[in-house]
């Protein structure tokens, strides 16, 4: 029996008492957090949400098997934050929907969510109406015309189903309860109603395809109203990643029990705590990029080194070489050496003695 079969679906109960000392903990962490990020100025600010944000949406994709380019997330945030960096470069329509989608989450936390701009996310995550090879109904609920929605696993004739949606006769009236109750004020957490939220959104299932990112928006965004702040410097979907074996199971033990969801509850609350965690340890690489760029400030770059040092500080896949610089900065080989040789001697860049043979170069620590 899965739990939205149950006659007083969704009517969930949870042990309040059991949750307090996690809620307690993770109430306390947002505080540190935005104290910490007040005291930077609006330019580490924005760095931290950019980098905060890319993270974001290459990890709400990967939980669901689907990887985007790095480069192009980056690049397409940095835009939609108005935001002047070297190295930008063109990006998907694929994965500028992913960023429409969570910047209107965390941006516009404070607006009602309703079925039309649910249908809007779902048309940006599908641009083309296909998901993969299959087309789909994009910008609207399913129908299940090929049969009831399932999370199913296993070669075929031997497969195995993790999980069976509710009908598709009953999407209206659910959608309808769940975005009703979304937008009231409730007498519970803030961060509680976040996890509700996401496991009643994901139960539902209410799309053919994209349900799993959908529901980490709305976490986002339910976590943003319980800051009153648009702007995040932590990623929930970052540690869901890599929790993303337990994220399934917890999910299918849930929707597979009844309706007190305290063990969902408990973890989704664990991981947030962890998601807290981490963000302090990303705060610290944002701080060493503005010491780097504060310290070389008096330095005179070019266009080409400016942007090699941009990646990286940030996403760099590899060892630097010559080889890999000239192909990044569309030029010649001794170009490359001449950029190369002449941070060495301003003191920025130098070799990598753990190479070998090969001769590669890294940023002086």
């Amino acid at each position: 029996m899965f739990i939205h079969q149950h006659s007083s679906w969704p009517a969930f109960t949870w042990d309040s008492h059991a949750l307090l000392p996690r809620i307690g903990r993770v109430r306390q962490l947002q505080g540190q957090l935005s104290g910490q990020l007040r005291s930077l100025g609006f330019v580490l600010r924005q760095e931290a949400f950019l980098d905060t944000m890319t993270l974001d949406v290459l990890k709400t994709s990967e939980i669901e098997s689907v990887f985007l380019e790095p480069e192009q997330v980056r690049s397409s945030v940095a835009r939609r934050l108005g935001m002047h960096i070297a190295g930008l470069v063109p990006s998907d329509r694929d994965v500028d929907g992913v960023v429409d989608m969570m910047l209107d989450a965390t941006r516009n936390y404070d607006q009602p969510l309703t079925a039309q701009r649910l249908f809007d996310w779902h048309a940006a995550l599908f641009p083309t109406g296909r998901s993969g090879m299959n087309p789909i109904r994009v910008g609207q609920w399913r129908n299940d015309e090929k049969g009831p929605m399932q999370v199913v696993s296993g070669a075929i004739g031997k497969e195995q189903v993790h999980f069976q949606a509710p009908d598709a006769a009953r999407l209206e009236a659910d959608m309808q309860l769940f975005v009703a109750w979304f937008n009231e004020h409730q007498e519970i957490d803030p961060v509680l109603k976040a996890g509700i939220a996401h496991l009643w959104f994901i139960t539902i299932h209410p799309f053919d395809d994209g349900n799993g990112r959908m529901a980490r928006a709305i976490t986002d965004m339910q976590l943003s109203k319980s800051e009153k702040q648009s702007v995040r410097f932590y990623s929930m979907s970052a540690q869901i990643r890599l929790q993303r074996k337990g994220y399934y199971a917890i999910l299918e033990k849930t929707q597979r029990g009844g309706l007190d969801i305290t063990e969902w509850l408990t973890w989704f609350l664990d991981q947030f705590e962890q998601a807290l965690l981490a963000a302090g340890i990303a705060l610290e690489g944002v701080l060493k990029k503005a010491v780097f760029w504060e310290k070389h400030a008096g330095l005179v770059l070019n266009a080409r080194q400016s942007l090699m040092l941009q990646k990286l500080l940030d996403y760099f896949d590899g060892k630097l070489t010559t080889a890999k610089w000239a192909k990044i900065t569309k030029c010649s080989a001794d170009t490359a050496l001449r950029d190369i040789q002449d941070l060495m001697a301003k003191g920025i860049l130098q070799k990598d003695l753990s190479a070998g043979r090969s001769t590669s170069y890294l940023l002086v620590p």
